[in-house]
Order: C-alpha cells, then structure tokens, then sequence
C-alpha cells in the first residue's frame, strides 16, 4: 500500500466512522431530532454501524484500521512502524471531516440549541450542551478510574482484532469488518458506561478539535482537561494489546 492509499483510505474510512457516530449521539442528544432520548442501545449500534461501513469503504485502499489504538496494536506486533504516521494523520483528518459533516447534518438541530423566548432557568427547554456528541464525557470524573478503563476497554478491542487474523475463512469470506463491528456494539454495550468508550484517539480528539471552533450556539466547554485520558488511555491498551499477542500467539 502507497502512503497516498493509506491517507486517502484512513480519511474516508475514519470521516464515516464518525459521521455515523456523532450523527448517531446527535440524532439521540438534541431537541428537535426524531431519534431524541432512543437511548444507550440505539448509539452502540450506530457506532458499530460507522465502523461497519468505514471499514470495509478503507480496507481495499489502507486496510481499514481508523483507529490509533489498532495501528500502534498491529506495529508492536509485527515491528513494522515505518507507515504508522500516514495511518494517524489520516485518522486524525478522517475524525475532524466525519464530524463537520455530521455538524452540517444536523445543522438545524444544532442552529435551534437555544433557550426559547419566554422560559425559565431549568426548565424542559434548557440549551443542550454539545460536547457529549462529538466526544467522550466520563460519568464519574476519576483520572486513574477512567484511564484503566479506556485501557481495558481498548484491549478488548485490538486484542481480538489481532486474533482474528488467525481465524481461518474470516479474511477470505470477507467477515472480518462485520465481526468486528459487533464487537464494538458489545464494548459499547458492556464497557462504554463509565467513559462513554473513546477506545479510539482519533475519534475522540479530532471532534473535539472541531467542537472548539464550530459555531454552535450554546455549546458548552470542549473540557481540554479530560482530553489526554481518551487518547493515553487507548495508545496504552493498543500497545499492550500488541504485546500480549505477540507474546501470546
């Protein structure tokens, strides 16, 4: 794979993943949204959507990896770092496009984020607060807590990435994208209630990025002082992922 593949490939492939996924928070979070308040299960499964979808447009151009977490998982593995750069400069674009374009869907959503003339502090129509859409917000501020969770949580999900490639047929059947947007859903599912399961540096702060400098009425903070744990936190569980299968298998 060229440099230029693999930064066209990561591009698109990350901007859908977080189309998808900050659409998703977006359509459940904002006033005014048909989808609003559908709840915890709705947005697990819009994120394995996105990676579904990012995934298999990528993989033919970069492999489909859209995710820091996974590229450092697969290069402590096999030693390779040389494309690593290509592959998290693309993330990182890939992450910011994804979430202008899930802005500009939701435009008018976000345009009506205001308190309605007439109300009163702490009523139905206070304005809601943004940040929550394009990144993740811990339920319970704890740094340590909240870094072995991010940890853990991306460990759960390289790890078996990696293993899968030594499941006959999985490649060759083309399931292995599929496989592995479930597996996110489960994440979602099981471990994204304390943090709201970043597992992927991108995604978190190529939103927040864009969440600073959009023009959304009302937004709120981008909380730059949380911003380290949902990219350490998954660096670190990639790289131990990548250790322990090398190690492991």
């Amino acid at each position: 794979m060229s440099n230029g593949d693999i930064f066209v490939g990561e591009v698109i492939g990350t901007a859908i993943l977080i189309l998808f996924g900050a659409g998703v928070c977006a359509a459940v979070t904002l006033r005014y949204s048909k989808a609003r308040a559908s709840g915890w299960v709705v947005i697990a499964f819009g994120w394995g959507f996105g990676v579904l979808a990012g995934a298999y447009t990528a993989a033919p151009l970069s492999g489909g990896h859209l995710n820091p977490a996974v590229t450092i998982g697969i290069a402590v593995d096999t030693g390779k770092w040389d494309k690593v750069w290509v592959y998290l400069l693309g993330q990182i674009v890939g992450a910011m496009l994804g979430a202008v374009l899930a802005y500009l869907v939701y435009l008018a959503q976000f345009q009506a984020n205001v308190r309605e003339e007439g109300t009163t502090e702490g009523t139905a129509d206070e304005p809601v607060a943004t940040l929550g859409i394009f990144s993740t917000i811990p339920e319970i501020r704890n740094p340590v807590a909240n870094l072995i969770t991010e940890i853990i949580a991306t460990m759960s999900l390289v790890l078996p990435i990696l293993a899968f490639g030594l499941t006959k047929g999985l490649g060759e059947s083309g399931t292995t994208v599929l496989i592995v947007s479930l597996l996110v859903v489960g994440i979602g599912l099981s471990l994204g209630g304390p943090t709201g399961y970043a597992i992927n540096p991108a995604r978190d702060l190529g939103p927040r990025i864009v969440h600073t400098f959009l023009p959304i009425p009302n937004k709120g903070a981008s909380d730059w002082g949380y911003s380290w744990i949902p990219v350490v936190g998954p660096l670190i569980g990639g790289a131990l992922a990548g250790l322990v299968y090398n190690v492991a298998f």
